[in-house]
């Protein structure tokens, strides 16, 4: 079986479709791990969530990302400012918008694979977690979203406190901080809090911050990861972390990595075409 992990898509659905077929993925046989932010800002996120929907569940893993929390948000009626290029209308107006909905809510927010020997999040991991700490908080997240109260939860999911973990953090702002790691997260301060703000690429990085998986007591380094969500980083390895997120949604490339045999093989197509939604 060949397992393949893709970074964010955001709607861009022929880009995905051709990537697949440059990998010979075979749903049969195959795997195929995507990284969060399956839609948004693309042409044809709907499309997207309806293949990922039909393929078995044991030809496909994924993940929660912000763009899908987002959509979630909107669905039961909790939004923040809509950002002008959203493009959440194909599902929201869908005749199979609460089957879409129902999926989404029963993702994961960290898929671990013992035997394969990788864990993938869509965003980032604060240093004191380990990925059975990860784990365990995402499923309480998860827990809420899948509950009859999942409404009450986007009603105290937006905002980017509080920076630091503890284990004395309860309600919201615990399944805040949980959320803004696994969703969000690019760099932390030097001790170890979140650092939200900033977005761009760590050669430009604010003084005193660093790369998530940079930090140097943090306890998943010697895990093998997969993250998507930094499209001004690119994609790359970083240790054992591996950078998904190769902007397809601006027009650059949409990539897939093949995490079963070694050398890890890089696969990528051309996005131009999703380039004029993003603008």
């Amino acid at each position: 079986m060949a397992v393949y992990a893709i970074g964010d898509i955001q709607g861009c659905y022929d880009e995905l479709m051709t990537l697949l077929d440059l990998i010979k993925f075979d749903p049969a046989k195959d795997q195929v791990w995507l990284a969060g932010d399956l839609i948004n800002r693309g042409p044809k996120s709907a499309e997207v969530l309806r293949f990922a929907q039909s393929l078995p569940n044991n030809a496909i893993k994924t993940v929660l990302g912000n763009h899908e929390l987002h959509l979630l948000a909107n669905a039961c009626g909790v939004t923040k400012k809509a950002h002008y290029l959203d493009t959440l209308s194909g599902i929201l107006d869908a005749p199979d918008r609460d089957a879409l909905i129902d999926w989404l809510r029963h993702q994961p927010l960290l898929h671990h694979d013992a035997q394969l020997g990788f864990t993938m999040i869509h965003a980032g991991l604060p240093p004191e977690w380990t990925i059975s700490k990860a784990k365990k908080r995402a499923q309480e997240v998860e827990a809420m979203l899948q509950s009859d109260d999942w409404a009450d939860y986007f009603q105290h999911m937006y905002g980017n406190t509080p920076e630091r973990w503890t284990k004395k953090l309860e309600g919201w702002d615990r399944l805040r901080y949980i959320t803004n790691c696994l969703t969000r997260l690019r760099y932390c301060h030097n001790d170890g809090r979140l650092a939200l703000k900033f977005k761009g690429h760590p050669s430009d990085s604010p003084e005193n911050q660093l790369p998530w998986f940079d930090m140097p007591n943090r306890k998943t380094k010697t895990e093998r990861i997969v993250f998507g969500h930094w499209s001004t980083l690119g994609t790359g390895q970083y240790g054992n972390v591996f950078s998904l997120d190769s902007g397809a949604v601006w027009g650059e490339k949409l990539t897939a990595l093949r995490l079963d045999t070694k050398p890890y093989e890089w696969f990528e197509i051309e996005a131009e075409d999703c380039k004029q939604y993003a603008n």
